[in-house]
């Protein structure tokens, strides 16, 4: 069975590859992160309308999406995990990674009766390692002094599939909490000490909405559009922050590097939210790669980009993620111009 299911597996490749290089270049094709597939579903449908390109985005999550650009099966990956350096060394040429918007991944709960819930970094970090078993424990209690909180079990609810959300949330438990970073880490993929898993963001808001005194991690859009409550997290500076358009963006007001691969999870910034985080769309800085790729085809690529962290911004608002800071923008543009064609920038 495993041998049928990789040469199965074997051939969807090779199709996608085809797909790729054959394709019309006027039809892009992408796939990644599900956490900003929201917003990419939007701006795809609108640059369409305008500019007549397609662009097929799959969101199988940042895994696939690494996994998928380094296989050359697509154009560009989708992810909220920025590469390592081991990782653009496996890719076999350099990565640009394209910071497209900013998003909080919220501790969605279904509690019934529970409105609103307070929650601290050590209480969030004891759930999910299963030490805090109950939802009426005494340190949560205490900082929820308006709720009588439930004696019943809590069930914690995970990513089954390798994702950037996991990684912001893993990276941020991994910063406050060395129980957590010693005995489980950080990583799009990790081996969960308790939990249920469900596939993408949008498995995982259904397991809580569906699982009763449940509570797991989910990119906002997901919370809001269930109808899901979510936690107010206590962040570094000891300030209770309900996650928001406006946090999220103040969790970014941090010095950024060149190449805008940055965490900024666990934020030093006072009117911060803690589990924020940036997401990219990753390329080859040289678009000249495989097998009939045109130049027409990375040009067509660089204007959808340029294009997105511009005109494109407009939309992250509406559908609750926060748009490019200037700092943040100014970088986006560097590294866009940076792509080239035969070793010559696209972008002037």
């Amino acid at each position: 069975m495993k041998k049928i299911f990789k040469v199965m597996l074997g051939v969807v490749m090779m199709l996608l590859m085809v797909n790729v290089s054959k394709a019309d270049d006027k039809e892009l094709i992408g796939a990644g992160a599900t956490f900003p597939y929201p917003l990419y579903s939007k701006m795809f449908d609108v640059y369409y309308k305008e500019h007549g390109i397609k662009v097929n985005y799959s969101a199988i999550g940042s895994g696939g999406g690494i996994r998928q650009l380094k296989e050359k099966t697509v154009d560009f990956g989708g992810t909220d995990a920025f590469l390592s350096d081991q990782q653009i060394k496996e890719m076999g040429a350099d990565i640009v990674h394209i910071p497209v918007c900013m998003g909080a991944v919220v501790l969605a709960y279904n509690m019934p009766g529970i409105k609103t819930l307070y929650l601290t970094p050590d209480i969030v970090a004891d759930m999910f390692l299963g030490k805090i078993k109950k939802w009426n424990d005494p340190k949560i209690q205490k900082i929820n002094p308006k709720e009588k909180l439930p004696d019943t079990n809590i069930v914690t609810v995970h990513r089954s599939d390798g994702s950037g959300t996991t990684f912001i949330f893993t990276d941020y438990l991994s910063k406050i909490s060395n129980e957590w970073q010693s005995k489980v880490g950080k990583g799009t993929s990790v081996n969960w000490p308790i939990g249920l898993g469900g596939k993408g963001n949008s498995g995982v808001a259904g397991l809580i909405k569906n699982v009763p005194y449940s509570i797991g991690y989910v990119e906002l859009i997901y919370a809001l559009s269930n109808k899901i409550p979510f936690a107010t997290l206590q962040n570094k500076s000891g300030v209770f922050i309900e996650p928001a358009l406006t946090t999220t963006s103040k969790a970014g007001d941090v010095k950024l590097p060149d190449d805008m691969r940055v965490s900024i999870t666990d934020t030093d910034a006072k009117e911060g939210y803690s589990i924020s985080g940036f997401t990219w769309i990753i390329v080859y800085k040289e678009q000249n790669y495989g097998k009939n790729r045109s130049y027409e085809r990375a040009k067509t690529l660089v204007n959808l980009l340029w294009w997105m962290v511009h005109q494109g911004q407009k939309y992250a608002e509406k559908l609750h993620y926060a748009p490019l800071s200037k700092q943040a923008l100014m970088k986006a543009e560097n590294l866009i111009k940076s792509i080239t064609y035969n070793g010559k920038k696209i972008m002037n």
